[in-house]
């Protein structure tokens, strides 16, 4: 795995990782009882951001880890996931491809 691949992956898991966080303990305007003329009685009134991302970062730094750990020993492979075959065999040692 390149640093590119290294630093997307990262990116990814942070983003799904926020994306599960942003609604946990999320505190609406209706919730609150004070709705601001003009909103949404759903638009957030309390909603952690900063600790969200912090949290966001430790648990995607965690599960990075174990991911880039598992792509990196080679435990499982793009071929494992082939599952309909379309990758044909795997080139033997020695072999180019062609």
């Amino acid at each position: 795995m390149s640093i590119t691949s290294a630093i997307v992956l990262f990116a990814v898991i942070w983003f799904m990782v926020f994306l599960i966080a942003i609604p946990i303990r999320l505190k609406t305007q209706g919730d609150m009882g004070e709705v601001v003329p003009g909103t949404h009685a759903g638009s957030p009134e309390v909603h952690n951001l900063k600790k969200k991302a912090w949290i966001t970062t430790f648990v995607s730094i965690g599960l990075w880890i174990v991911i880039a750990g598992i792509i990196l020993s080679g435990w499982i492979s793009v071929r494992d996931l082939d599952l309909f075959g379309r990758m044909g065999p795997a080139p033997g040692f020695g072999d180019t491809g062609e």
